[in-house]
């Protein structure tokens, strides 16, 4: 039997690097060419998104409490 290397995750892969920048260029392209949609006086848009990160800190008690439920 061989020794077989220690897993690499997939985001240090060579793979998993590609395509996270694939995936950054391709979100920097559609908020370029949608930004006058996202700036245009959506408030609704930031009070979703400002309301899921409070929900995400009360309802788990931020990254380092318990799940006592």
């Amino acid at each position: 039997m061989s020794q077989s290397e220690p897993h690499q995750p997939f985001w240090k892969s060579r793979f998993g690097v590609s395509l996270i920048i694939a995936l950054a260029i391709a979100a920097l392209l559609l908020g370029f060419e949608h930004r006058v949609h996202i700036f245009a006086g959506n408030g609704f848009l930031v009070l979703l998104l400002l309301g899921c990160g409070v929900m995400h800190l009360f309802m788990h008690g931020g990254h380092g409490g318990d799940d006592k439920s």
